[in-house]
């Protein structure tokens, strides 16, 4: 296989020898065609070779050569072409893999991460997901459900990771964006209630609450009032205005649950698994409406694999918990114990990129029965790459990022004080990526929040700039990523297979 790859890069393609690398994990030999992963100074392509013209081969588009010995063809990161690797390889296809009892969603907003990490996924004993966006993330950096999934299929064959993936469709809100998802191969779906649900009655006080109760219908109260008392195994005790707020902030979005479970088993995704999510509230979820919202799922037979709570203290974006570990720690056990009771699902742990301060007591409490999802971590890791081996390519971020804070400010809660980060201009160049180290938060939730306008296309010039760096740098990169997840997987102790 070697021979032949080597013999039709260095002969059949001599506008860019010496230039082309390929990727020894990739290389693949079937009876039709050998295969890999490569790329040169200017994009990153499968290589096939063959000795006879076959469909196989001529199924992937692209320009083939030849010396009449062996054709070789180049073909590009395209959706047919990520069509075909699947066809060919199903394991570069995505799975469900929620149900196993740890997963880790990994996030890729560059497309370029999934390689690196599906590295240390061959050593760590979870089921990754690799292929993970929401609406926001999508429609910020110009990709769809489906580009996001070929992405993850073109990094699961360069990395020669066989050992199966999910793909995630991502706080999604609408029939219309889960249709989309299907569509796109993805294998699991985290519905976000948080257009559902009526948080305004966890506050309110007990004559708003009571008035808005008793215009409910009738069977639905008396089933609430026999259903919701106390769970002396769990230590829960529902006094009358809980149950009233129950009923008020969930049961809409209960019913909506119902109707996207359905949704799904008669369009295609009864395998999908589903993730409800309850976290995009102001309030910590009490125990109490945890065990609501299970036990109103499981009575309306909506089949969940996984949920997502509020949790107590502040799960910001690119940067470590932040609120009392010793009441979070009391809190979360709770929560724990609640899910574990119910033995259907496991928590789901939302913004967990970089929150190393709780990931051992999360791992310790859950027995590993979880799921930790992080989306921006590997984004900042790529500027971490920058900021070391291309210091006026950063500072360009730097800038580019400021000019558009008040618009990413809008989309993410963050409370860093940006004004005390110092002009880019006056740090030396070793000192740029001190920017990003873990305990500078300002410097950390600055490049985390504007990937759109980085990425999106609003300074094409510079989302070039930043595509052909982390193609230069792919192993720079994937050392970054390595280290990074490698200290998210062990704080979590998540063993080694």
């Amino acid at each position: 296989m070697k021979n032949i790859l080597e013999k039709s890069i260095v002969q059949q393609l001599p506008d860019v020898k010496g230039k082309v690398i390929y990727f020894p994990d990739s290389v693949r030999k079937t009876e039709y065609f050998t295969i890999c992963s490569a790329q040169d100074e200017g994009s990153r392509f499968l290589l096939l070779a063959t000795t006879i013209r076959n469909a196989a081969f001529d199924a992937f588009e692209g320009e083939t050569t030849g010396d009449g010995e062996i054709l070789v063809k180049k073909a590009p990161l395209s959706a047919k072409n990520a069509a075909q690797l699947r066809k060919a390889f199903p394991w570069t296809a995505p799975v469900p893999v929620l149900r196993e009892r740890c997963s880790f969603g990994c996030g890729d907003r560059l497309g370029c991460a999934t390689s690196a990490h599906a590295e240390l996924f061959k050593i760590y004993d979870a089921k990754p997901i690799f292929a993970q966006q929401s609406v926001r993330e999508l429609t910020l950096t110009n990709r769809t459900f489906q580009s996001v999934v070929d992405d993850a299929t073109f990094q699961v064959f360069q990395a020669g990771y066989e050992g199966g993936f999910g793909a995630d469709g991502d706080h999604l809100k609408s029939f219309e964006h889960i249709k989309q998802a299907l569509d796109a191969g993805v294998t699991m779906l985290t519905l976000d209630l948080s257009e559902q649900l009526k948080p305004e009655f966890a506050s309110a006080d007990e004559a708003t609450v009571k008035a808005a109760y008793d215009a409910l219908d009738d069977s639905l109260k008396a089933r609430m009032e026999q259903s919701y008392t106390e769970v002396p195994e769990l230590g829960l005790k529902f006094t009358d205005l809980e149950r009233m707020r129950c009923a008020l902030i969930y049961t809409q979005a209960m019913d909506f649950s119902a109707q996207v479970r359905t949704f799904l088993n008669e369009n295609g995704g009864a395998e999908t698994d589903l993730e409800i999510s309850i976290d995009e509230t102001t309030a910590p979820t009490v125990p109490e409406h945890h065990f609501f919202v299970a036990s109103e799922l499981k009575y309306r037979g909506v089949n969940f694999v996984s949920l997502a709570p509020r949790f107590i203290g502040e799960f910001q974006k690119g940067i470590d918990y932040i609120g009392d570990l010793a009441e979070f720690e009391r809190q979360f056990a709770v929560h724990a114990k609640i899910a574990a009771w119910f033995k259907s699902y496991k928590l789901s742990i939302h913004s967990g990129s970089d929150k190393f301060s709780v990931f051992p007591i999360i791992g310790r409490l859950t027995e590993g029965r979880v799921h930790v999802k992080t989306a921006g971590t590997s984004w900042l890791e790529a500027a971490n790459m920058i900021a070391q081996e291309e210091p006026a390519l950063f500072r360009d971020m730097v800038k580019c990022a400021f000019e558009s804070l008040a618009d990413a400010r809008k989309l993410y809660h963050v409370t860093a004080d940006f004004d005390s980060i110092p002009a880019v201009d006056t740090i030396a160049d070793a000192d740029l990526v001190k920017l990003l180290d873990a305990d500078n938060i300002p410097g950390r939730q600055l490049i985390h929040i504007t990937y759109g306008a980085m990425l999106g296309g609003k300074y094409p010039e510079l989302t070039a700039r930043i595509r052909k760096a982390l193609l230069k740098n792919h192993a720079a990169y994937a050392a970054c990523i390595n280290r990074h997840f490698t200290n998210h997987l062990e704080k979590l102790l998540i063993g080694k297979k």
